[in-house]
């Protein structure tokens, strides 16, 4: 592994912990993959500069297209949520009450 690769992998990793761990607020939980994603979408993002490409690749803009609309699903579905549960709480979300 590369210095360049650890940052990247140290990020998605601390993200991917405080998903699993502070699993308190659903906003909580969406900067956490937001996060994730970012780490993703820079890692590709250098791919091509570190395997020395001189064509752009499509897959770091896709990336970003699907973290834009993970990110603007996940918001509506914490408005919806905190509307007819009145807060972001994660223990309020059972599915077997619904």
């Amino acid at each position: 592994m590369s210095p360049l690769h650890l940052p990247f992998y140290s990020t998605f990793i601390l993200s991917a912990l405080g998903l699993a761990f502070h699993r308190t607020h659903l906003i909580l939980a969406l900067l956490c993959l937001e996060s994730m994603m970012l780490s993703m979408y820079i890692a590709l993002s250098t791919w091509p500069v570190e395997n020395l490409t001189s064509t752009p690749m499509l897959m770091p803009v896709l990336m970003l297209a699907f973290s834009a609309c993970e990110a603007g699903t996940g918001l509506a579905m914490m408005v919806a949520s905190a509307r007819t549960h009145g807060s972001d709480l994660l223990h309020n979300l059972n599915l077997l009450q619904c």
